[in-house]
Protein backbone atom coordinates (compact mmCIF):
# COMPACT_ATOMS: atom_id res chain seq x y z
CA UNK A 1 0.00 0.00 0.00
CA UNK A 2 1.32 3.41 -1.00
CA UNK A 3 1.81 6.10 1.60
CA UNK A 4 -0.17 9.28 0.88
CA UNK A 5 2.01 12.12 -0.34
CA UNK A 6 1.79 15.12 1.99
CA UNK A 7 0.70 18.40 0.43
CA UNK A 8 3.34 21.03 -0.04
CA UNK A 9 2.76 24.31 1.83
CA UNK A 10 1.70 26.17 -1.33
CA UNK A 11 -0.78 23.44 -2.26
CA UNK A 12 -2.10 23.37 1.29
CA UNK A 13 -2.59 27.15 1.26
CA UNK A 14 -4.42 26.96 -2.08
CA UNK A 15 -6.70 24.21 -0.76
CA UNK A 16 -7.49 26.22 2.38
CA UNK A 17 -8.27 29.33 0.29
CA UNK A 18 -10.53 27.36 -2.03
CA UNK A 19 -12.44 25.82 0.88
CA UNK A 20 -12.78 29.21 2.56
CA UNK A 21 -14.16 30.79 -0.63
CA UNK A 22 -16.62 27.93 -1.06
CA UNK A 23 -17.86 28.27 2.50
CA UNK A 24 -18.19 32.06 2.18
CA UNK A 25 -20.15 31.85 -1.06
CA UNK A 26 -22.52 29.23 0.32
CA UNK A 27 -23.01 31.24 3.50
CA UNK A 28 -23.69 34.34 1.40
CA UNK A 29 -26.11 32.43 -0.80
CA UNK A 30 -28.02 31.41 2.30
CA UNK A 31 -27.95 34.94 3.67
CA UNK A 32 -31.69 34.76 3.27
CA UNK A 33 -32.74 38.29 2.75
CA UNK A 34 -31.03 39.10 -0.54
CA UNK A 35 -32.93 38.39 -3.71
CA UNK A 36 -31.25 35.64 -5.74
CA UNK A 37 -29.89 36.61 -9.16
CA UNK A 38 -32.04 34.19 -11.16
CA UNK A 39 -35.53 35.51 -10.37
CA UNK A 40 -38.07 33.93 -12.73
CA UNK A 41 -39.99 36.54 -14.70
CA UNK A 42 -43.25 34.92 -13.55
CA UNK A 43 -42.31 35.70 -9.93
CA UNK A 44 -41.90 39.37 -10.73
CA UNK A 45 -44.97 39.51 -12.97
CA UNK A 46 -47.35 37.51 -10.79
CA UNK A 47 -46.26 37.93 -7.17
CA UNK A 48 -44.89 41.46 -7.32
CA UNK A 49 -48.04 42.64 -9.09
CA UNK A 50 -49.85 42.60 -5.73
CA UNK A 51 -47.14 42.91 -3.07
CA UNK A 52 -43.40 43.00 -2.52
CA UNK A 53 -41.69 40.14 -4.33
CA UNK A 54 -40.24 38.73 -1.14
CA UNK A 55 -36.82 37.08 -1.23
CA UNK A 56 -37.41 33.33 -0.89
CA UNK A 57 -34.91 33.12 1.97
CA UNK A 58 -37.36 34.90 4.26
CA UNK A 59 -39.41 31.72 4.66
CA UNK A 60 -38.55 28.03 4.91
CA UNK A 61 -39.35 25.59 2.10
CA UNK A 62 -42.40 24.17 3.91
CA UNK A 63 -44.00 27.63 4.12
CA UNK A 64 -43.41 28.34 0.43
CA UNK A 65 -44.79 24.94 -0.50
CA UNK A 66 -47.99 25.53 1.48
CA UNK A 67 -48.32 28.94 -0.10
CA UNK A 68 -47.85 27.68 -3.65
CA UNK A 69 -50.28 24.79 -3.18
CA UNK A 70 -52.90 27.11 -1.68
CA UNK A 71 -53.00 29.95 -4.19
CA UNK A 72 -56.78 29.75 -4.55
CA UNK A 73 -56.97 31.09 -0.98
CA UNK A 74 -53.86 33.28 -0.89
CA UNK A 75 -54.52 35.42 2.19
CA UNK A 76 -58.12 36.03 1.16
CA UNK A 77 -57.45 36.36 -2.57
CA UNK A 78 -57.57 33.92 -5.44
CA UNK A 79 -54.03 34.10 -6.81
CA UNK A 80 -54.33 30.97 -8.96
CA UNK A 81 -51.75 30.33 -11.64
CA UNK A 82 -51.42 27.66 -14.29
CA UNK A 83 -49.83 24.38 -13.16
CA UNK A 84 -46.59 24.91 -15.12
CA UNK A 85 -46.00 28.34 -13.56
CA UNK A 86 -46.83 27.05 -10.07
CA UNK A 87 -44.34 24.19 -10.51
CA UNK A 88 -41.63 26.53 -11.86
CA UNK A 89 -42.06 29.08 -9.08
CA UNK A 90 -42.32 26.46 -6.35
CA UNK A 91 -39.09 24.79 -7.51
CA UNK A 92 -37.31 28.15 -7.50
CA UNK A 93 -38.70 29.07 -4.07
CA UNK A 94 -37.71 25.66 -2.67
CA UNK A 95 -34.19 26.01 -4.06
CA UNK A 96 -33.74 29.42 -2.42
CA UNK A 97 -35.84 29.00 0.72
CA UNK A 98 -34.44 30.01 4.07
CA UNK A 99 -32.38 27.48 5.94
CA UNK A 100 -30.53 29.90 8.20
CA UNK A 101 -31.65 30.92 11.68
CA UNK A 102 -34.31 33.48 10.69
CA UNK A 103 -35.58 31.82 7.54
CA UNK A 104 -35.89 28.36 9.05
CA UNK A 105 -38.81 29.37 11.28
CA UNK A 106 -42.32 28.59 10.05
CA UNK A 107 -44.22 31.68 11.19
CA UNK A 108 -47.95 31.65 12.01
CA UNK A 109 -50.02 31.43 8.82
CA UNK A 110 -46.71 31.44 6.90
CA UNK A 111 -46.72 35.23 7.14
CA UNK A 112 -43.32 36.89 7.04
CA UNK A 113 -44.78 39.75 9.08
CA UNK A 114 -45.69 37.33 11.89
CA UNK A 115 -42.24 35.79 12.16
CA UNK A 116 -40.34 36.34 15.40
CA UNK A 117 -37.44 38.12 13.68
CA UNK A 118 -39.78 40.49 11.78
CA UNK A 119 -41.67 41.38 14.94
CA UNK A 120 -38.42 41.90 16.84
CA UNK A 121 -36.98 44.18 14.14
CA UNK A 122 -40.20 46.23 13.96
CA UNK A 123 -41.15 46.25 17.66
CA UNK A 124 -40.80 50.04 17.95
CA UNK A 125 -43.18 50.73 15.06
CA UNK A 126 -46.48 52.10 16.33
CA UNK A 127 -49.52 50.07 15.16
CA UNK A 128 -50.97 53.22 13.56
CA UNK A 129 -47.95 53.42 11.24
CA UNK A 130 -48.96 50.21 9.47
CA UNK A 131 -52.35 51.79 8.69
CA UNK A 132 -51.01 54.99 7.11
CA UNK A 133 -52.10 55.53 3.50
CA UNK A 134 -48.42 55.58 2.49
CA UNK A 135 -47.79 52.20 4.17
CA UNK A 136 -51.12 50.29 4.13
CA UNK A 137 -49.77 47.20 5.95
CA UNK A 138 -46.69 45.60 7.45
CA UNK A 139 -46.40 43.56 4.25
CA UNK A 140 -45.59 46.68 2.21
CA UNK A 141 -41.84 46.61 2.79
CA UNK A 142 -41.16 49.15 0.05
CA UNK A 143 -43.02 51.84 2.02
CA UNK A 144 -39.92 52.22 4.19
CA UNK A 145 -37.20 49.99 2.73
CA UNK A 146 -35.96 51.58 -0.50
CA UNK A 147 -34.15 48.39 -1.58
CA UNK A 148 -37.00 45.97 -0.81
CA UNK A 149 -37.36 44.91 -4.45
CA UNK A 150 -33.74 43.67 -4.33
CA UNK A 151 -34.13 42.12 -0.90
CA UNK A 152 -32.16 44.88 0.84
CA UNK A 153 -33.72 45.61 4.21
CA UNK A 154 -30.86 47.13 6.16
CA UNK A 155 -31.25 50.25 8.29
CA UNK A 156 -29.13 52.31 5.89
CA UNK A 157 -31.73 52.29 3.12
CA UNK A 158 -34.78 53.48 5.03
CA UNK A 159 -37.15 56.33 4.30
CA UNK A 160 -39.68 57.75 6.69
CA UNK A 161 -43.19 57.07 5.40
CA UNK A 162 -45.45 60.02 4.70
CA UNK A 163 -47.96 60.81 7.41
CA UNK A 164 -46.01 59.91 10.56
CA UNK A 165 -47.01 61.92 13.61
CA UNK A 166 -44.38 63.99 15.47
CA UNK A 167 -43.82 61.30 18.13
CA UNK A 168 -43.21 58.59 15.52
CA UNK A 169 -40.88 60.87 13.53
CA UNK A 170 -38.78 61.43 16.67
CA UNK A 171 -38.71 57.68 17.39
CA UNK A 172 -37.75 57.01 13.76
CA UNK A 173 -34.38 58.68 14.31
CA UNK A 174 -33.57 56.73 17.51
Amino acid sequence: MKKPVPLRPAAMAAAVCALTLLSLSSAHADGGRAMPNNVPSAYTQECAACHTAYPPGLLPAASWNRMMTGLTKHYGTDASLDAVTVRQLNQWLQAHAGTYKRGNEEPPEDRITRSAWFERKHRKIEPATWKLASVKSAANCAACHTGADQGQFDEHNLRMPTGLDARSRRAWND
